[in-house]
C-alpha cells in the first residue's frame, strides 16, 4: 500500500455528486482559494494534474480546484493538521459549508479524517500504530463500524520477521480507503467500483506556493535532517527456500 493524501474541502449540497460532474476549475476562484489558504505567500502557477495523481504533491506544491460553492485544496502541509485545531482562517473557508479533511501516509501507516457541517466539526479520527489513536470526536461514521468490531485484523505477511501484534485492531490505510470513497467517492487503491467519481477526469490546477521568508523551508530541511540523524542502519533481508526472510548480516 502506497497512498498517501493531504486534501481539504468545503462545498454546498452533495460533493460526491458534483464530483461525478467532472467540475472543471475556474482559474481566477482557484488562485484566490490557495492564497487564502497560504495567506502571505509567494503563489506561481504550474502545471495541473488529474485528482487521482494530486494527492499527494511534491513539498511547496498545492494543487486545487475551486468552482461556486466547491473548494478543493491538495497539499502536504495540510496533513500536518488535527482536525480540532484546524486554524480560524481555514474554517472561514468553509462559511458554514459542508467540508472534509483527509490526510494519510503509507510509511507511517498516519491516517486523520474529519466532517464539519455548517463550520461545525462532526467527526474527527486520527490515529497511527505508532501513536495510537490521537483524536477520536463524535459519532463514528457507518463505513467505520466493521473496523472497530474487529472485521479487519491486520494478519501477518507469510515470511516477513515477526515483530508483535499490530498494535491497532485494523491497518489504518484500509480505513483510509474507505473513508476516502465515502467523503470523496474515489479511492487509490483497491477494488473501484463502477459509480466512484472520475477522478482521473477530474483536472486541478497546480501552483507552486513558497514561505517568501524562507522560514518553511528551513524548518522543513532541520526535520529532513533529524529523522536523518535518527534512522539506523539499513538492513537487507533475503529469502529462503521456504520463502522465510532472513536478515542479512553485513560482513564489515
Amino acid at each position: 500500500m502506497g497512498a498517501k493524501t493531504g486534501i481539504l474541502a468545503f462545498w454546498d449540497g452533495d460533493l460526491v455528486g458534483r464530483l461525478r460532474r467532472r467540475p472543471v476549475a475556474d482559474a481566477g476562484l482557484t488562485r484566490a482559494l490557495v492564497e487564502r489558504i497560504l495567506p502571505g505567500y509567494r503563489v506561481e502557477p504550474i502545471d495541473g494534474c488529474p485528482l487521482d495523481e494530486a494527492t499527494y504533491p511534491p513539498d511547496d506544491i498545492m494543487y486545487a480546484l475551486s468552482v461556486p460553492g466547491l473548494d478543493i485544496a491538495c497539499d502536504q502541509r495540510l496533513m500536518h493538521l488535527q482536525p480540532s485545531e484546524l486554524p480560524g482562517h481555514l474554517l472561514r473557508l468553509g462559511d458554514g459549508r459542508h467540508g472534509a479533511l483527509h490526510a494519510m501516509h503509507s510509511v507511517s501507516d498516519y491516517l486523520t479524517y474529519a466532517t464539519w457541517a455548517g463550520g461545525v466539526l462532526t467527526r474527527s479520527l486520527s490515529l497511527s500504530p505508532d501513536g495510537g489513536i490521537v483524536e477520536n470526536i463524535g459519532e463514528p461514521l457507518p463505513f467505520e463500524a466493521t473496523y472497530w468490531a474487529g472485521e479487519h485484523p491486520v494478519e501477518h505477511v507469510p515470511g516477513w520477521p515477526v515483530e508483535g501484534p499490530y498494535p491497532l485492531p485494523f491497518h489504518p490505510l484500509d480505513l483510509g480507503e474507505d473513508a476516502l470513497r465515502h467523503l470523496y467517492g474515489f479511492i487509490l487503491e483497491g477494488r473501484h467500483l463502477d459509480d466512484d467519481v472520475p477522478a482521473r477526469e477530474i483536472g486541478l490546477l497546480g501552483f507552486r506556493v513558497t514561505d517568501p521568508t524562507g522560514a518553511e523551508q528551513a524548518r522543513r530541511e532541520a526535520t529532513y535532517r533529524e529523522a536523518l540523524a535518527k534512522m539506523g542502519r539499513p538492513r537487507t533481508f533475503r529469502y529462503t527456500a521456504d520463502g522465510t526472510l532472513v536478515e542479512i548480516t553485513p560482513t564489515r
